[in-house]
């Protein structure tokens, strides 16, 4: 059952990833365009700058919870990769359930209120010219501390399957076809 959970995780957490390119893409085609309208033809955009860095905010914020899933993100490998391997894992699922969790959570909650008062009221962008829709850009904390806690999840139930065995793991990696 576990493998099963950890490989539909693993599809939506990947396709998440594409997004993740996908936004990417799309901030570096609008700043060209924006460079490009401004040097070339003197004209400037407040609501195509301000979605520069709505692009960047999702990919970044997104791209936390992928990092996690390829085991890309930061950490102090000093002692961790002198360890065996069932005590790697171990150390992260504690970490996952100890810190990673309940930040997450906690961001979560509170992004969610935080979104909802921009959508009550209306806000949008201060400058003349700007996006209108605040709550959008505000609505990817929780959305994305969500696809965080998701991955969370991954990362745990991928080092259970390490723990339960290494056969047991890389038969059901070389069973996804990676």
């Amino acid at each position: 059952m576990i493998t099963l959970i950890h490989g539909l995780l693993k599809k939506f957490i990947d396709a998440m990833g594409v997004l993740c390119v996908v936004f990417m893409v799309a901030m570096v085609v609008n700043v060209f365009y924006n460079v490009i309208m401004r040097y070339l033809f003197n004209d400037v955009s407040i609501g195509l700058q301000e979605l520069e860095w709505h692009f960047f905010a999702s990919m970044f914020m997104f791209g936390i919870g992928y990092t996690l899933k390829e085991d890309a993100h930061v950490r102090v490998d000093i002692f961790y990769e002198k360890m065996l391997p069932h005590t790697q894992a171990y150390i992260n699922i504690v970490a996952a359930l100890i810190f990673a969790l309940p930040i997450a959570s906690i961001v979560l909650y509170y992004g969610f209120s935080y979104a909802l008062d921009a959508y009550q009221i209306g806000e949008g962008s201060p400058d003349p010219g700007g996006l209108p829709h605040r709550w959008i850009i505000r609505a990817v904390i929780p959305a994305s501390n969500l696809f965080l806690i998701i991955c969370i999840f991954y990362h745990i139930f991928d080092n259970v399957l390490r723990l339960r065995g290494p056969n047991v793991h890389e038969e059901h990696i070389h069973h996804e076809g990676v």
